[in-house]
This record gives structure tokens, C-alpha cells and sequence, in this order.
């Protein structure tokens, strides 16, 4: 079994793979995970169990939580509110499934239906999400 701390980690190698061709994409530590900007907004971070946090629309969260995500917590019992989902590790394994994630994250604050200012996808690059 991997240790939480490696999963953390693993993850976070794989955000960075898929937020290289994004020259506004920085990380910061936070709260023992590591947490992804995209045009000085949070998108995503991975959470010390090597979870996904994703910033999300609220109008969609629905929808996302029958995806297969769950209410975000802040500690043991506080959800973070519509705006925030967990993607459970499990779930991350697929890296399409990942940049799907990701691209909901970066996203998240452009109006429903609109054209997104963020610039292209992660991971469109004809299957190869390394590829910048």
C-alpha cells in the first residue's frame, strides 16, 4: 500500500505533467497538500491522502457528485460549500479522468456556456498528456 504523503506526491507530479503548457500555472503548500493556480485561481490541489480538491461550479456540483465525487471538507465535518469537490484517489487512476477534473478546476469561474478564457484543454494533445 502506498503511504498517503507518496500519493500526495504522485499526484501532484501528474498535475504538474498536465498544467505544463500553462505558463500562468504556479503551486503552492497548503494545509499538508499542494494546491494549483491557473490564472491566480485555486483549480485543483492534492490533498495529503492523494485526493483531488477541485474548485467547481456550483450549478454543475450535482451532476459532479453522481460523476462520482463527494462534498469537500475542511477538517473532520465542515463541507467547504457547492463550490468545492473531493475526487477520491481510486477514481484518478485513468489520466483522461484526471485531466477531466483538472479541466473543471481551471474552469470553474467562467460563466456557464461560455467560452473559456483559460486557453486549450489539459490533456487534448491527441492522448498524450505529457505533451506541452
Amino acid at each position: 500500500m502506498v503511504n498517503t504523503s507518496s500519493s500526495r506526491d504522485y499526484l501532484s507530479e501528474r498535475l504538474r505533467d498536465l498544467l505544463a503548457s500553462y505558463p500562468d500555472a504556479r503551486e503552492i503548500r497548503m494545509f499538508g497538500g499542494i494546491s494549483f493556480m491557473v490564472n491566480d485561481r485555486m483549480a485543483v490541489a492534492a490533498d495529503r491522502a492523494g485526493d483531488l480538491l477541485v474548485r467547481t461550479n456550483p450549478a454543475h456540483y450535482d451532476d459532479l457528485l453522481r460523476r462520482g465525487a463527494v462534498p469537500a471538507l475542511m477538517g473532520q465535518e465542515k463541507p467547504m460549500g457547492r463550490g468545492w469537490l473531493t475526487v477520491p484517489r481510486h477514481q484518478l487512476d485513468d489520466d483522461a479522468e484526471l485531466a477531466y477534473w483538472v479541466n473543471l478546476g481551471i474552469s470553474s469561474g467562467e460563466p456557464i456556456g461560455g467560452k473559456s478564457t483559460a486557453g486549450k484543454p489539459v490533456g487534448a494533445e491527441a492522448g498524450n498528456l505529457n505533451q506541452q
